[in-house]
């Protein structure tokens, strides 16, 4: 027997349920890019170009999360709402301890030390605002990356010898010179190289009091858009030298390290024995690059004083320096007692 009846078809989504579904995917779209951010750096996961350098930048994207999660919710979008908070509960995780001082700051009785780091922009940095500048912290240690034979000659006729007469000093043209300065005697421990042009002063520190201090001018390969400078930049981080918490000699590492507490290389440093000043004192989100006319790019903490456990921070600082890309890092360190 044949039905006479006509098979009706089916009606289109109406045009709410069709905005709704949009949303739905609009809101999805949001929040995954989050969770990416999320899961690479909670693994490590920042290997190759351009990941290794936007992991610095996780403490924006940390507070961009929110907007996400803002969204989900007023759109009671639940699950996109759950998902979103749990990354922004991690990204949390991972930056606010950093911008809260640590209850143990480390010694307080022992020799002070002051000590500032300048990357010197290929010896363009001002000379007369460096010397200003140790003169008015009364700094006893300065360590200076990419320091050219010319940024020497202009800081001497600055009167920084004055002030810091005992130097390690290796000035090359381009970014791959060192330089420790002094107001104790020192010891020139040698050039550590890595790939060209990169490398690092290392010097042996007296001061009066303390036990004996090793020192070097940090600078690692800076990563960059090619499997080259990714690979130097994880490798030069590895070979920075390990803390030795319970031996004779105190390690202080100041410079420029091309990476920020987000990225695992630099997490592997401090794995070592050390820990971060500015992390120490609550500073650890200040950031000190760039600085220079690039203003549509987030500063961000680049350059660090990385010290043994043993040492305390009482202080941390930064400061503008006319004709460099970075600022100087002051720290005001306590050593352990000889």
């Amino acid at each position: 027997m044949v039905s006479t009846e006509e098979t009706l078809p089916l009606a289109p989504p109406s045009a709410p349920r069709r905005r709704r579904r949009w949303l739905t995917v609009l809101v999805w779209l949001m929040v995954v890019p989050f969770v990416i951010w999320t899961t690479a750096r909670l693994l490590g996961l920042e290997s190759g170009f351009p990941t290794v350098q936007l992991i610095a930048f996780t403490p924006y994207v940390a507070v961009a999360s929110l907007v996400p999660l803002a969204i989900a919710i007023l759109t009671k979008r639940i699950w996109p709402a759950v998902i979103v908070a749990v990354a922004t509960i991690a990204l949390a995780a991972c930056v606010l301890p950093r911008m809260i001082a640590d209850s143990d700051p480390g010694t307080e009785d022992g020799p002070s030390l002051r000590v500032m780091t300048v990357n010197m922009l290929m010896g363009r940095a001002d000379p007369v605002r460096i010397v200003n500048l140790i003169r008015e912290h009364e700094v006893d240690l300065l360590a200076l990356q990419e320091f050219t034979d010319e940024a020497e000659g202009a800081l001497r006729r600055a009167g920084l010898e004055s002030v810091l007469p005992n130097t390690v000093s290796y000035p090359l043209p381009g970014v791959g010179g060192s330089a420790v300065y002094s107001r104790f005697e020192v010891t020139d421990k040698g050039y550590r190289k890595f790939s060209p042009p990169f490398g690092q002063a290392q010097a042996s520190v007296r001061v009066p009091g303390a036990k004996d201090l090793y020192v070097e001018s940090v600078h690692p390969c800076a990563p960059a858009p090619s499997t080259d400078r990714d690979e130097c930049f994880v490798a030069d981080l590895a070979a920075q030298p390990a803390a030795t918490p319970d031996g004779p000699t105190v390690n202080v590492l100041l410079g420029d390290f091309n990476s920020t507490i987000d990225h695992e290389a630099f997490r592997g440093v401090l794995a070592k024995g050390y820990r971060d000043a500015a992390d120490v004192v609550g500073a650890g989100c200040v950031g000190s690059w760039p600085y220079d006319d690039r203003w549509f790019i987030p500063a961000v903490q680049l350059d660090h004083v990385v010290a043994d456990k043993r040492v305390g921070v009482r202080k941390v600082s930064t400061h503008q320096v006319p004709g460099s890309d970075h600022k100087a890092v002051y720290a005001e360190l306590v050593l352990p007692k000889a």
